[in-house]
């Protein structure tokens, strides 16, 4: 990496600060935009592709809004490295692949709000992220720094279709909407098909905590739209603001209600088993940690426990990922040295000894 990313504690996405964090760990909006004059990265040879890259490193670079950027180089960057920034959610596991000789990198702004993909899918991939339910501030910047490339670097738009992407997925404003909920509650009472049925309905795609094709470990799941085409980007933003993501955040205070109210004893059980196991245990797998710990962070946000608070629950969420527990400990380790220092590190960290 041209400069090393400080891996020892989260992005502002994870700080658990902003409107309704109790649920919406983060907001997310990406925007797809290709230059006019070249072909799609898929279909682009190599020299090609290295003078897309130039061109959008030069501008981002030279931007207003992204000239602090840090630039990192894909192909200079390490497997660890690389596996820190998907970690991070800063870029995706496509962009990330070893498998693939493609000149390619990514721009990270201040605070990791920031993140600018080049030749992932498409030339550029932007993307804002913001903690707690911060959609319209997301928008606004992403919109500010959209049009200051746009500026330096022709877009290819057509009138009838809108921005040309190469997934027909993201024809027209290029827009995805992306909500990372935390939805334990719904989990327990059995009702979290209530959110899969209501995207179905509107159309909307709900994953895992690293997106397509991840599992909602530590109950945490993705909202987003899946198509572009033919809605103007307010409309898509109104509907997350003011229905789809204030639907889902009803649902999932009703059934922590219903939780305190029916079932306190099955609640406080989560929540204190959850504590003794992370600050007790010896070997911790990752899927294990992440479920304990969103049963821990429920019992946080109801007043059940008070030994910690959610934005060191949060970081835990980062930090007991493989890349980052190898990062910190700073040692190569196989599963069964993961595995221990996992649960080392949280029960540490749970305890305040470090």
């Amino acid at each position: 990496m041209n400069t090393p990313l400080k891996f020892d504690s989260a992005g502002e996405w994870l700080k658990g600060i902003g409107p309704s964090s109790d649920i919406v760990i983060s907001t997310r909006v990406r925007l797809a935009r290709n230059l006019v004059g070249h072909l799609f990265v898929n279909r682009a040879n190599r020299r090609q592709q290295q003078e897309i890259l130039a061109r959008c490193r030069d501008q981002l670079a030279g931007a207003a809004s992204t000239d602090h950027a840090l630039w990192v180089d894909i192909n200079q960057a390490d497997e660890l490295d690389r596996q820190l920034l998907v970690e991070r959610h800063l870029i995706s596991r496509q962009h990330a692949r070893s498998d693939i000789d493609l000149p390619r990198g990514v721009a990270i702004g201040a605070r990791e709000t920031l993140a600018v993909m080049v030749n992932e899918e498409d030339h550029l991939r932007i993307q804002v992220l913001r903690s707690g339910m911060q959609l319209n501030e997301a928008f606004e910047q992403i919109n500010r720094i959209d049009d200051e490339l746009e500026e330096a670097l022709e877009y290819a738009f057509s009138p009838q279709w809108g921005y040309l992407t190469a997934c027909p997925t993201n024809l027209g404003t290029g827009i995805r909407v992306s909500v990372m909920l935390h939805l334990p509650a719904l989990k327990l009472t059995g009702e979290i098909e209530k959110v899969r049925r209501a995207a179905r309905e509107m159309h909307l795609a709900v994953r895992g905590m690293f997106g397509e094709g991840s599992d909602a470990l530590g109950d945490l799941y993705q909202v987003s739209n899946q198509t572009t085409l033919g809605r103007p980007e307010a409309e898509i933003l109104a509907d997350f603001q003011h229905t789809v993501i204030p639907q889902i955040i009803a649902y999932e205070q009703q059934a922590r209600q219903a939780l305190l109210r029916q079932r306190p004893t099955f609640l406080d059980d989560k929540v204190w088993r959850a504590w003794g196991v992370l600050t007790h245990a010896r070997v911790l797998g990752t899927d294990e940690v992440l479920q304990y710990l969103s049963h821990l962070r429920l019992g946080v946000n109801l007043g059940r426990i008070q030994q910690i608070d959610i934005p060191r629950i949060n970081e835990l969420f980062l930090f007991s990922q493989p890349g980052h527990l190898q990062k910190l400990t700073e040692n190569p380790m196989d599963q069964t040295t993961r595995r221990e220092a996992r649960a080392t590190l949280i029960r540490e960290r749970l305890l305040n000894r470090s």
